[in-house]
């Protein structure tokens, strides 16, 4: 395809550096998949040696499917109260990938790196440096993206969505919508059920947006097919545990039905539930200094545009959306850096051409 749009003509800028420089087919990882080529990239070997075959492998004892990369456990040492289940240890959070990071074996020559979003770096390996984990770290419900679709209309009194969770919303005597927000299990509590946040939604008269008051959350107002700011969502469990996600909201129609998006809920960089960086704090200073940012192992929702609960322009807004934040992040890294090295993975191209290639 490359070579074919470069005498086209239409790479140019391609086609300037491939006459300047070295320009040749590389073969790819064997199986030809992410997590295998990506933690070929990352420690110089084939799967014989960094145990990653697949997207899933399956669990040695169940057989069940798991995430080939990330073995996510419960505490296994609990003290019962009543309906509580208070947890006396942190639970088990394994990277499986075998061998060792490039940037580890850089660290131990004391040459430090910062390692932004590289795929199968979740949970994070301690070295003599700084990373962000890009795939693999899932969101608060534990899940590698569930979105959010709340709507008036239904079909059978609900419909199911592939990746998501709907909520069918229904309109009070003064108009108004009143829902709750479906979070993560409460692991405190017997039985594990979900967190939930109540929300309130008060329609434009014009019919152009609305007004959304969220349990915890000052109100603000959100128009027609327009993202949200990242909304902080806290999620109280008891005993004055608090959790907390982020996640941004677009309403994609207002009549005759109200139909409202909401993104997978992200574990907060500024609050960080599970440890998606090192040292840990590394993801707070970025939070603090640039904004909340997506944190998502795959941050954009190509299940959303998949089932057609967001379309074109919705799902190429949001990638550009954390395009932007990627680019910060970087630009950080480098003003930071003085010896050393940067390595900063963009999805942009990747999700887009995926989805748009047809």
């Amino acid at each position: 395809l490359a070579t074919r749009l470069m005498q086209e003509g239409k790479l140019p800028n391609f086609a300037r550096l491939a006459g300047r420089g070295v320009f040749r087919p590389l073969q790819t990882s064997y199986p030809s998949m992410s997590p295998v080529a990506w933690s070929s990239f990352t420690t110089g070997v084939d799967p014989s040696r960094h145990n990653i075959y697949d997207f899933l492998t399956r669990h040695p004892c169940t057989y069940m499917p798991m995430l080939s990369s990330t073995d996510i456990g419960n505490a296994k040492k609990v003290l019962n109260i009543g309906k509580y289940v208070i947890p006396l240890e942190k639970p088990k959070i394994k990277l499986l990938q075998k061998s060792q990071a490039f940037w580890k074996l850089l660290g131990e020559k004391h040459i430090r790196s910062t390692i932004q979003r590289v795929p199968i770096t979740f949970p994070p390996v301690p070295f003599k440096g700084h990373l962000l984990s890009g795939m693999w770290v899932p969101d608060m419900l534990g899940s590698q993206g569930t979105f959010g679709f709340f709507s008036t209309a239904s079909k059978d009194g609900h419909a199911a969505f592939t990746g998501g969770e709907q909520t069918v919303l229904r309109r009070n005597k003064q108009g108004h919508i009143r829902s709750r927000i479906m979070g993560p299990p409460n692991s405190m509590q017997k039985g594990a059920p979900a967190l939930t946040i109540p929300f309130t939604i008060i329609e434009d008269e014009d019919k152009k947006g609305a007004r959304f008051e969220i349990d915890g959350v000052d109100p603000f107002h959100l128009k027609l097919a327009e993202y949200s700011e990242w909304i902080t969502l806290t999620f109280k469990a008891g005993l004055g545990v608090k959790v907390q996600g982020i996640a941004r909201f677009y309403i994609t129609q207002v009549e005759p039905e109200f139909n409202l998006y909401m993104t997978p809920i992200h574990i907060d960089p500024e609050n960080p539930a599970m440890p998606i960086s090192h040292p840990s704090v590394y993801a707070i200073y970025l939070a603090k200094k640039l904004g909340k940012f997506a944190t998502l192992g795959l941050a954009e929702d190509t299940w959303a545009h998949n089932e057609r609960v967001i379309d074109e322009k919705a799902f190429f807004e949001q990638a550009l959306l954390i395009a932007d934040e990627r680019v910060k992040m970087f630009e950080e890294a480098l003003e930071k850096t003085r010896k050393g090295m940067v390595c900063t993975v963009f999805d942009t191209t990747d999700r887009v051409q995926h989805m748009f290639y047809r």
